[in-house]
């Protein structure tokens, strides 16, 4: 949908970067990115989890590459992945040590499509820009992008510091929060600056300066955009659980990105106990899509109910064609293509179901309380059958089976009144 940038803003121009075949930045779509949360030691454990991400959608995930037995699983999950036949770009999560473990680990360096700096924590005093410097050699060595990755809650405390005293000797013009956010706008840049400096090449870096408050977020990206034309990773560090983190990500993710800023995004959820890491993923696409951005899979329109729509069946049809919509994607991409345009309709009375069934590609208006027991179903607009009896979902289930087969399978539905 690139064409909706220029339909309701000039989108920012950023230097493209190529992540493992994934292009980042530039004129290309916003990219979904996810991180894993097993040890990356544990094979098994990654290799499950990085393709259940992918699998739902991540086209970029990250991994902790915090020590020794870590650095030495990545070219092995690498090629798990490969013979499991998932080209999806792996990401290095460097921190403290990572100089010592890109060097000590060549096949790790090789392997990894990204290499994830953290400023604030790269390295301290003296070693600091020797051992930044080493990971961005090494990224030049075997020729692979870096995100420099700032984050408030491990923020270069010399920068800060200096900046904190600078206000203060000039009487104070900025709050401690105003100084704080500069803070993390420069240690970004003057990174990169450094890394460009050192040889690596413009295309070849990401930013992103991750806060965990909306406003402080905005701010931050906003004035990082204004001063920069490098591509910028979008992310609400520590934004919470269920529905809290959601709210509070999408807030501030919009925002940004209806100022054309953004070229990739993650979701930062807290999964709750037992919860499915994927999702995030699910999260940053519906986020994605609901704004216009991309088109990941079909849409189901369904009414919120009211004291007309006293049955739970148009609830539970919504949610069941939604998940299977959902679940059989990984396939249907390959299989239906376009099918990700796709939208139903699932209403629960008359008021605007058989209006909002007409707008969507296929979908039913289920009767509501007091209503005749009958289920009109509208294609492309007409109706085309009236669904009576006990079994209106799984009829309705078949007809969205056969409309998806028929029209993104061989082409075009055909027009029930022409027979």
């Amino acid at each position: 949908m690139g064409s909706y940038y220029s339909e309701v803003f000039d989108r920012r121009e950023s230097v493209a970067v190529d992540v493992g075949g994934v292009k980042v930045g530039g004129p290309n779509p916003i990219v979904v990115q996810s991180m894993t949360n097993t040890d990356t030691a544990d094979i098994d454990a990654t290799v499950a989890q990085v393709a259940a991400l992918h699998n739902a959608g991540s086209e970029i995930v990250r991994i902790t590459v915090d020590r020794d037995a870590s650095a030495a699983a990545v070219p092995k999950i690498r090629e798990r992945l490969e013979r499991l036949g998932l080209d999806v770009p792996l990401v290095g999560d460097f921190h403290y040590i990572g100089h010592k473990l890109l060097a000590d680990h060549p096949a790790c360096a090789e392997a990894l499509a990204k290499y994830r700096i953290n400023p604030g924590n790269v390295g301290f005093k003296d070693k600091k820009d020797k051992q930044f410097a080493q990971i961005v050699e090494t990224a030049i060595r075997y020729d692979k992008p870096v995100r420099i990755g700032v984050n408030w809650g491990s923020l270069d405390q010399a920068l800060l510091t200096r900046l904190m005293d600078e206000n203060h000797e000039k009487g104070g013009p900025m709050s401690a929060q105003e100084v704080t956010r500069e803070a993390i706008v420069q240690s970004a840049l003057l990174s990169a600056e450094l890394a460009e400096e050192i040889g690596l090449s413009r295309d070849r870096i990401i930013l992103s300066a991750k806060v965990s408050q909306v406003q402080d977020l905005i701010a931050v990206y906003t004035e990082l955009a204004r001063r920069s034309d490098h591509a910028l990773h979008l992310g609400l560090t520590e934004a919470g659980m269920g529905s809290k983190g959601i709210v509070a990500s999408s807030a501030a993710l919009a925002i940004v990105m209806q100022q054309g800023i953004g070229d990739t995004i993650r979701i930062s959820l807290t999964p709750e106990p037992g919860g499915d890491r994927t999702r995030e993923v699910q999260v940053a696409q519906e986020l994605l899509q609901v704004m216009g951005f991309r088109q990941f899979v079909p849409v189901v329109a369904a009414c919120p109910g009211c004291g007309r729509t006293t049955s739970t069946v148009f609830q539970e049809l919504a949610q069941k064609i939604e998940d299977d919509l959902r679940r059989n994607m990984p396939v249907w991409r390959d299989k239906y293509p376009g099918v990700e345009t796709l939208n139903v309709a699932v209403m629960g009375c008359i008021v605007n179901g058989p209006g909002e069934s007409k707008h969507a590609d296929i979908g039913i208006s289920l009767p509501g309380t007091g209503e005749s027991p009958a289920a009109p179903v509208f294609v492309d607009g007409k109706k085309v059958r009236t669904l009576r009896g006990d079994n209106i979902a799984g009829e309705f289930e078949t007809m969205v089976d056969d409309y998806i087969r028929t029209r993104f399978g061989t082409g075009q539905v055909e027009d029930p009144d022409a027979a």
